[in-house]
C-alpha cells in the first residue's frame, strides 16, 4: 500500500510506545499499520523533556514502521508525554521542525499525558477522568477549554493516589509500633515484612529517588488488611474521597458528563473501588458513570485520526493540547 499515514505516540516512565496507522473514512476508525516499544523512558534536563533522546529513539522506529507497511509519508504525528505541561517548551520548541525535516510531517500536536489518558478514556465528550497509579491527576473539559486537579507529585499532592495511600500506611503502621492513636497491627506487621524493622523505614525510604514507587509499593498491603482492618479501610475511603474531590473540581457542572477512572490503582479491587463508587455518585450526582474505553496510547491514535480527517473538535491548551500545521508541508 502507499499513501499518508499518522503516527501516535505514548512516551511515559516505561519509556515509548508507538503507533503507525491511517485515518479512518466515512465515519470507520482508524487503521493501525503496526506497532513498536522502547523501554527507555525520555529524559529530562535543565531544558525539561529532552527533545534529542526523544527523536533518537522515535525516528528509527518511525521510519522502520513505514517501511514495513509501504506507508510514503506521515501527515501526522501525536505525542502525549509525560509532564508536558511542565516540562514541554523544548519539545514545542524543536520538535515540529524536527519532524517536518526528518518525516516530512505537516501537523504535529504535543499533548499531555492526562489528556491522552482523558481521550483515550472518553473521547471527544465533555465529563471528567481521574488518572490513578503511583500519583493522581483530574482531567476535565466541557468542550471549550480543558481543566485539572491535583497532579502535583507526592510530596504536595497526587492526594489518593498509590504513593499517598502506601504513606498513609506506613504511617499507621508507624502509630501502631508507637502505640499511638489511631495505629494498625496488621499494617505494623506487613510493614515490617516488607521492609525489616520499621525503626529503618526512613533510611530505607528519605534517600530513594524512586520514593514515590517505594511507598505506592505498600498500598496492596493496605487493601489487603482492609477487610479486617478499620484503620486500612479507612486509609481507602479517604483516598476515595480525595479521588472525588478531584474530579468534582474539573468535571462541567451542567449537563450529563461522563466520569470514568483509569489506572493501575484500580488494580486494588473492591476496598478501594467500592467506596470511589460512592464517592463519585456522591459529589457527582449528576454525572455518568462508564469504564474507560482504552488507554493513553488509545487516546493519541484518536487524537492522531481525528486531525487527519479534520474532525479533531478538542479545545487546543498551549501546555495541555498543543497543535501546530504547517500549511506548506
Amino acid at each position: 500500500m502507499s499513501g499518508a499515514g499518522f503516527l501516535a505516540v505514548d512516551s511515559g516512565g516505561s519509556g515509548l510506545r508507538v503507533v503507525l496507522g491511517t485515518a479512518g473514512a466515512d465515519g470507520d476508525g482508524p487503521r493501525v499499520l503496526g506497532r513498536r516499544a522502547s523501554r527507555e523512558p525520555v529524559r529530562t534536563g535543565a531544558r525539561g523533556i529532552d527533545p534529542g533522546h526523544l527523536l533518537g529513539q522515535l525516528l528509527p522506529m518511525a521510519r522502520a514502521l513505514s517501511e514495513e507497511a509501504g506507508v510514503d509519508r506521515l501527515g501526522t504525528v501525536v505525542v502525549g508525554a509525560a509532564g508536558l505541561a511542565t516540562l514541554g517548551d523544548a519539545l514545542r520548541a524543536e520538535l515540529p521542525g524536527a519532524l517536518a525535516r526528518e518525516l516530512g510531517v505537516r501537523t504535529v500536536a504535543l499533548v499531555a499525558d492526562a489528556v491522552t489518558a482523558y481521550v483515550g478514556a472518553l473521547g471527544p465528550r465533555a465529563g471528567a477522568v481521574v488518572a490513578a497509579g503511583t500519583g493522581l491527576i483530574a482531567t476535565g473539559t466541557d468542550l471549550t477549554r480543558w481543566r485539572r486537579a491535583d497532579g502535583w507529585g507526592h510530596l504536595l499532592g497526587d492526594c489518593g493516589g498509590g504513593a499517598w495511600i502506601g504513606r498513609a500506611g506506613l504511617e499507621a503502621a508507624l502509630r501502631a509500633h508507637d502505640g499511638r492513636e489511631g495505629g494498625s497491627a496488621p499494617l505494623l506487621a506487613r510493614a515490617e515484612e516488607r521492609f525489616g524493622p520499621v525503626t529503618g523505614l526512613p533510611g530505607q525510604v528519605y534517600p530513594r529517588t524512586d520514593r514515590p514507587a517505594v511507598l505506592a509499593s505498600f498500598a496492596p498491603e493496605v487493601a489487603a488488611c482492609a477487610a479486617g482492618d478499620p484503620v486500612a479501610a479507612g486509609v481507602l475511603r479517604a483516598a476515595a474521597r480525595h479521588m472525588a474531590d478531584s474530579a468534582a473540581a474539573v468535571c462541567p457542572p451542567g449537563g450529563e458528563p461522563r466520569v470514568a477512572v483509569t489506572g493501575g490503582l484500580l488494580k486494588l479491587g473492591d476496598p478501594l473501588v467500592v467506596p470511589l463508587e460512592e464517592e463519585l455518585a456522591k459529589r457527582l450526582p449528576h454525572a455518568r458513570r462508564t469504564a474507560a474505553e482504552g488507554d493513553p496510547l488509545h487516546g493519541s491514535v484518536r487524537i492522531a485520526n481525528d486531525l487527519a480527517t479534520g474532525s479533531f473538535t478538542l479545545p487546543s491548551d498551549e501546555r495541555m493540547l498543543w497543535v501546530t500545521t504547517d500549511p506548506d508541508g
